[in-house]
């Protein structure tokens, strides 16, 4: 009996060494299904013993100050997109708005191209004479008579430069005409003599198949000459709108901008009553140092083509002046039509040395009079002057190529002016804010001097009325 119980020791401590065993392992199993269920559950964070949810930002465990064993998922899905993202995508949508915008107006503007271009027209004339009538009023003239007397005197002007050089062009005409055909029958000449020893019967052929695809063409000439007719009709109709609007912008510009400055909104209206001004002194501005950029032009590219014998010296020059207002390449481009009159009149090395006059002129008017006379008015980098040009000859045509830069440099100084009122209200705002928590010490009086009695300031005030 005895060897049997010593045997059954042995196996009963051994039982119970696996029994704690597998307990502990049960424990641990139990312990690891909880953590994968904390885990695929983490969103749902456990209640309380009273049953309500754990509040936001405690563990899982419920004790504060822990960090979670997993980091807690977002609320909403809003939450969970990157901030930079979210900043992009509110980016994105405002720019597509704008540019709707954006898009939306050019198309108004392009169906009402003739009252957009004549209104911007207008303005611009207007700030050329608007000098003229406020030193008519400074001097007694009243203001009526003042933009009668200024609107007639600018149509006088006009008519008189447009008189003028048509009388030159009816006088050179002939001179010009015969050139013309002596320059053909040079060509003619070398096309027989020349290195492409063509036929006299080759080059009537090619004249009879020219005539005949003009008369095959008839019809669509036909309407090219309607559709001359009606530009024709457009032009004279917004010259008619563009005179009407000078003329009630010289006598009633002030009142016109009070009207536009009431349709903005209240908060806005201080503001734009500053900006106002200050696009209006940058217009005239731009538009007084375009006019004397362009007069030293077409003197200057006139005078290099009168002493080269170049006919139409004058109507050039005017053509050149009426480019100029474009600026960088106005100039240059019509000056082009004087380098086809000098090759047609005088050869190739006349049109050559006209050539060399427009850009030597333009280098000069580029480097030396823009940034002198325009500089501090239009502060538009070269490559914004270039670029606006491109575009508004895109959108507008020629007109939309004279009123890209103005239009440009208005809205730079406008920002411009907008921008620093924001930040001079923000300095003030920050003064105030500053004043309020830190307010100054009382004045503490000096040893040796009296203090002034009560009242002593307002009854030396009030002396000092009375007397």
């Amino acid at each position: 009996m005895e060897p049997a119980g010593r045997g059954a020791r042995p196996r009963a401590a051994l039982a119970s060494v696996v029994a704690r065993v597998g307990a502990r392992l049960e424990r641990r199993r139990r312990e690891a299904e909880h953590a994968v269920q904390a885990a695929e559950h983490r969103n749902d964070p456990p209640p309380l013993p009273n049953g309500r949810p754990l509040p936001p930002g405690m563990p899982l465990d419920g004790t504060a100050g822990e960090s979670p064993a997993f980091p807690a998922r977002s609320s909403s899905p809003v939450e969970a997109v990157p901030w930079s993202l979210r900043v992009t995508a509110e980016i994105v949508w405002r720019l597509l708005i704008v540019g709707a915008g954006l898009y939306v107006l050019f198309q108004v503007v392009q169906t009402l191209r003739i009252v957009a271009l004549a209104f911007i027209a207008a303005l611009l004339i207007s700030a050329l004479l608007q000098p003229t009538v406020a030193w008519l009023r400074r001097h007694g003239v009243p203001r009526a008579l003042a933009a009668v007397i200024t609107f007639l005197s600018g149509l006088i002007g006009i008519g008189l430069v447009g008189w003028f050089v048509g009388w030159q062009v009816s006088t050179n005409l002939n001179q010009v005409t015969d050139h013309i055909q002596t320059a053909i029958t040079q060509i003619r000449n070398w096309l027989t003599h020349g290195p492409m020893h063509l036929t006299d019967k080759q080059i009537n052929q090619f004249a009879q198949t020219l005539s005949k695809a003009v008369g095959n063409n008839s019809d669509q000439i036909t309407s090219y000459g309607f559709s001359t007719v009606s530009i024709v009709i457009e032009i004279l109709t917004g010259v008619f709108l563009a005179a009407f609007c000078t003329f009630f912008l010289i006598y009633d510009g002030e009142r016109i901008w009070g009207w536009v400055l009431r349709l903005f909104p209240p908060p806005a209206r201080l503001a734009m009553a500053g900006a106002g001004p200050r696009a209006w002194s940058t217009l005239t501005a731009y538009v007084r140092g375009t006019v004397l950029v362009a007069f030293i032009d077409s003197v200057s590219i006139g005078i290099g083509i009168y002493l080269l014998g170049v006919p139409l010296a004058v109507p050039i020059s005017v053509l050149i002046f009426l480019g100029a207002f474009v600026p960088l390449v106005g100039a240059l481009v019509t000056g082009t039509i004087a380098v086809l009159i000098g090759l047609v009149t005088h050869g190739v090395f006349t049109a050559l040395m006209v050539l060399v006059v427009l850009l030597v002129v333009q280098q000069i008017e580029g480097h030396l009079l823009q940034p002198l006379i325009l500089g501090r008015a239009v502060r538009v980098h070269p490559i914004a002057v270039v670029l606006s040009v491109t575009v508004g000859s895109v959108v507008g045509g020629i007109g939309g190529a004279v009123v890209a830069v103005p239009l440009v440099a208005v809205t730079n100084s406008t920002i411009g002016y907008l921008k620093a009122r924001q930040h001079a209200g923000e300095d003030v705002r920050a003064a105030l804010l500053a004043a309020q928590q830190h307010p100054a010490a009382p004045v503490q009086p000096q040893p040796g001097v009296p203090e002034p009695p009560p009242g002593s300031a307002s009854g030396g005030g009030s002396a000092n009325a009375q007397d």
